[in-house]
């Protein structure tokens, strides 16, 4: 007698915390096939294709040089250019934003997948992040040709990319799941997160280097995790002998920490619902 082939996934009432996230790995195949399938969506049928993300960061950073450096006359950071000053800057914010835009509207853009079949929906914004990851290193390139164009060599520090980049993403995950899991119920959240990403660039360091803000006023400004991000970045591109403040640097991760746990335990609490509401 034939014996019938064990079914590889479960689907239960009430599953445990353990399943749920051993769920997350066995679809770990989805999670590739959304991200891969945002990367061809986001340059399909374009006139120049993954160009656009050097674009942008280089006008945006000719317009930031123009204000804050010709006009507003706010000194660099040690030896650097002012326009590597803000390109340095411009690269993980954009990230940051970009990653932070998707992953509130993922579930939504989503919903046909999401009301048809179950799976771990942590899946969906997480995949979110991966292209606009891709846009981030190809964005490197132009920073890359900036500082060959000055003859600008940064020093050993620039190992350490790594460990800011995971902060951006971090932190972009974090509060992209607070704004997914509400975006779903309150539609009117979508006016919200272009203001909120405004908003963000002004208070954060992308134009001008941190150290103009007032010492007594660092670490309050330093809550805004992405002023770790961006100083992380600065001190691992620039040479000079700043040193990193490590104050601010530590509140960026704990801030960030705060925002991961809080954002995948409101997101696991209402995940039930989205099928529903969406």
């Amino acid at each position: 007698m034939q014996r019938s082939p064990k079914p590889r996934f479960v689907i239960e009432a009430g599953r445990s915390e353990e399943q749920y996230w051993r769920d997350l790995w066995q679809y770990r195949e989805l999670f590739y096939f959304l991200a891969w399938r945002d990367i061809l969506v986001r340059y399909k049928q374009t006139a120049i294709g993954i160009a656009w993300a050097m674009i942008r960061p280089f006008l945006t950073m000719i317009v930031f040089t123009v204000i804050f450096s010709s006009l507003a006359n706010l000194p660099t950071q040690g030896t650097a250019p002012y326009p590597i000053l803000v390109l340095s800057a411009l690269l993980p914010w954009q990230f940051f934003a970009s990653s932070l835009a998707q992953t509130s509207n993922s579930l939504v853009s989503n919903a046909n997948l999401i009301s048809k079949i179950y799976f771990p929906r942590l899946i969906v914004p997480a995949s979110a992040i991966v292209v606009n990851f891709i846009d981030f290193l190809v964005s490197g390139l132009l920073l890359l040709g900036l500082m060959l164009w000055y003859r600008y060599v940064p020093s050993w520090r620039v190992i350490t990319l790594p460990f800011f980049t995971g902060l951006a993403a971090l932190t972009a995950f974090g509060l992209g799941l607070w704004f997914a899991a509400i975006y779903v119920k309150f539609r009117d959240v979508a006016q919200v997160i272009p203001f909120v990403i405004q908003l963000g660039q002004y208070v954060s360091p992308v134009g001008y280097s941190s150290d103009v803000i007032p010492e007594q006023w660092r670490l309050l400004y330093s809550l805004n995790p992405m002023v770790g991000v961006i100083d992380g970045f600065r001190w691992a591109m620039l040479n000079g002998d700043q040193a990193l403040y490590l104050p601010g640097l530590i509140l960026a991760w704990v801030v960030t920490l705060i925002f991961v746990w809080t954002g995948v335990y409101y997101f696991r609490g209402v995940e039930r619902t989205f099928a529903d509401i969406i």
